[in-house]
C-alpha cells in the first residue's frame, strides 16, 4: 500500500521538465508579487497575496494541460485546445475580479484593482507557457503605467 502512495508522488513530468516548471512557477509568483506590491502599497483590497495566487494558479493551469497532453487517455484522438484553458482561467479571474469591484454612492471602486488581478492571470499564463520575457514586459509596462498615471491623476487615491 505505501509503494502505491509512494508511486503517486514521483510522478514523471513528460511534457515540461520539473526544473522548468519550477522556474516557471517562481516567474509567476515574482512577476504578478511586483504589481501586488503596488497594489498593497496603494492599500487595495486585494495585493501581494492575492495577486501572487492568482498568477500561480494560471501558471500551474498551463503546465498542468501540457502535462496532460502527454498522458494516455484511450484509443480515441485527443483534442487539445489551449485556448479553453485560457478562456476558463480568464473567467475564474474575472469572477474573483469582480467581488472586489464594488459601487458606492453613485461611483465604482477598485476597477483597476480588479483590472491588475486579471493581468496576474495573464501573467501567471504567459509564464506556464514559457514565456516569462513576455510576462517580464508585460508586468514592467503595468507598473509605468500605475506610476506615471497616478501622477497625472493627482495624489487623492482614486481609481
Amino acid at each position: 500500500m505505501f509503494d502505491t502512495i509512494a508511486s503517486e508522488f514521483s510522478g514523471n513530468f513528460a511534457a515540461v521538465p520539473w526544473e522548468i516548471a519550477a522556474i516557471r512557477l517562481v516567474s509567476a509568483i515574482l512577476l504578478a508579487g511586483a504589481v501586488g506590491i503596488e497594489r498593497e502599497w496603494r492599500n487595495k483590497p486585494a495585493g501581494l497575496r492575492t495577486h501572487m495566487l492568482i498568477s500561480l494558479a494560471a501558471c500551474l493551469f498551463i503546465i498542468v494541460s501540457q502535462e496532460l497532453s502527454q498522458l494516455p487517455f484511450g484509443d480515441g484522438e485527443k483534442r487539445i485546445d489551449p485556448l479553453r484553458l485560457v478562456e476558463a482561467v480568464t473567467a475564474g479571474v474575472a469572477f474573483l475580479a469582480a467581488g472586489i469591484i464594488f459601487t458606492s454612492g453613485g461611483k465604482v471602486h477598485h476597477v483597476t484593482t480588479g483590472a491588475s488581478m486579471w493581468l496576474a492571470g495573464a501573467i501567471g499564463l504567459a509564464c506556464g507557457a514559457g514565456q516569462m520575457p513576455l510576462a517580464a514586459l508585460a508586468t514592467g509596462i503595468v507598473l509605468a503605467v500605475l506610476g506615471i498615471l497616478r501622477l497625472f491623476e493627482g495624489r487623492d487615491g482614486k481609481e
